[in-house]
């Protein structure tokens, strides 16, 4: 039974982490929505370096009001932990953070809580699991919480229970980010799996986690007819005189214009993404050397992403030297504002994850046109391909480079087959994955989340 509509009001919205994966695209695109349909909606972020660098919450989040941000460029702010385990990193992997800190991290939060309007909330959307809701729960013990979850918290619990002995705390906060859970009204889930995990793995009521998936700015992300000289330009701009491509040691690489006649004539294959072992970039890579020479015209893949220094297991770029970069390109990390044009590049995104609960790039390049080649696993069946007459795109087993190389060569080589899933993905991403669309979705759960709220309080 659907609850009751809530009096619009106040959301403080939250984010324990500087814009960089997921789960900021997502609070860049529904903050402004929510307040489309009525709600007051301010931010509390993390942040990172300078006006102007994506990291940095006032250029990441221009153009919506009320950002309130900690900025972890302070000496004195400890730089937020991880739910990922990443050598060398900045940020260390909650598992590895001492329990004395738990408490000094919430309290990071309280002043731009209160900036943000905390006291006069009618609830808190907090994104994932994170020192943020204690920091709520102490200054406002009877707030309205919601958490939405984002797939990496789970990823992080579930490797706590396959290994309890791999970090040295991870028991500890794993109890508590259930603890965290529990004191929550309502919990979000990307997907409908996830919805499963997150009962199952932080001993929540399944009633109290709703499945609602991510969804795309349709006005901004939508078709482009971009001539080849064009495309040219773009491609010299981004892998010779503005090249980011960092290999292990942190050398640019860099490309010459006669590297860039293979993209004269057959179609782009694009990944976008993080270097993160669920990416499985590697893997790409060796299923790309098998393909390649199957191919009827070159397809050149352009590897989009991957922070300088920042990787789990093996490297993409030393992965292509191995098996042979011919025809491989690396992009290095590029600006979300520059990824309408990044797909405007390319005739298929190529996304080999595995257990990736609900990506955002995958959504913006169906709205855009492009198919999408991607696994079995994740949230990926419940966008790709839901309609068995109108596929939109190709779905391999996860972890498969023989069937990720042998559908790369079906995207290739059959462009009347391309061109049919692109239509078809145009079609679906802006009938199903509109932002606003998704608002009386959270709307409802909000309204859940304050009925438990009010019955507690009782």
């Amino acid at each position: 039974m659907r609850a009751a509509r809530v009096t619009k009001g106040r959301v403080v919205m939250g984010l324990l982490f500087f814009p960089r994966g997921g789960s900021a695209q997502v609070a860049r695109y529904l903050a402004p929505c929510l307040g489309d349909a009525g709600w007051t909606v301010s931010l509390v972020t993390g942040s990172l370096g300078r006006d102007g660098d994506e990291t940095h919450a006032g250029t990441f989040f221009a153009g919506l009001d009320g950002v309130h941000a900690l900025d972890y460029s302070d000496p004195h702010v400890p730089m937020h932990p991880s739910f990922e385990d990443r050598p060398g990193a900045p940020d260390p992997v909650l598992a590895r953070v001492p329990p004395s800190d738990a408490q000094p991290l919430a309290a990071l939060w309280d002043d731009p809580l209160v900036a943000a309007g905390g006291d006069h909330a009618t609830l808190f959307h907090l994104h994932h699991l994170t020192p943020q809701h204690e920091a709520v729960v102490r200054r406002w013990p009877d707030a309205t919480i919601v958490a939405h979850l984002h797939g990496t918290e789970l990823k992080f619990l579930e490797a706590v229970e396959r290994a309890p002995d791999r970090w040295p705390h991870g028991r500890f906060w794993s109890e508590r980010l259930r603890a965290i859970a529990a004191r929550c009204d309502h919990l979000v889930a990307v997907n409908p799996e996830d919805t499963e995990t997150a009962a199952r793995l932080l001993d929540v009521d399944p009633d109290r986690v709703t499945p609602i998936p991510n969804g795309v700015d349709i006005e901004r992300f939508t078709p482009r007819e971009v001539p080849r000289r064009e495309r040219r330009a773009r491609l010299r701009q981004w892998l010779v005189d503005d090249a980011r491509g960092r290999d292990p040691s942190g050398a640019v690489v860099r490309y010459c214009d006669a590297d860039l006649e293979v993209f004269a004539a057959g179609p782009t294959l694009l990944f976008v993404g993080r270097f993160t072992d669920a990416k499985r970039v590697p893997l790409l890579i060796r299923a790309y050397a098998r393909a390649r020479s199957r191919f009827d015209t070159p397809a050149p893949l352009l590897v989009w992403g991957g922070a300088a220094g920042e990787w789990e297991g093996e490297h993409p770029h030393a992965v292509a030297q191995e098996v042979g970069d011919e025809g491989v390109f690396f992009t290095g990390w590029r600006g979300h504002d520059d990824l309408p044009l990044g797909l405007a590049q390319a005739e298929v995104l190529v996304m080999p994850s595995v257990n990736d609960s609900y990506p955002q790039t995958p959504l913006e390049a169906m709205a855009t046109g492009l198919p999408v080649l991607a696994t079995t696993s994740g949230g990926f069946p419940t966008m790709i391909n839901t309609d068995a007459a109108r596929p939109d795109g190709w779905l391999v087993p996860p972890d498969d480079v023989d069937a990720l190389a042998d559908a790369l060569v079906d995207a290739v080589n059959r462009p009347d087959e391309r061109a049919r899933r692109a239509t078809n993905a145009l079609a679906h991403a802006r009938s199903v994955f509109s932002w606003t669309g998704l608002v009386p979705r959270f709307e409802d759960v909000y309204a859940r989340a304050r009925v438990r709220s009010a019955a507690r309080a009782r």
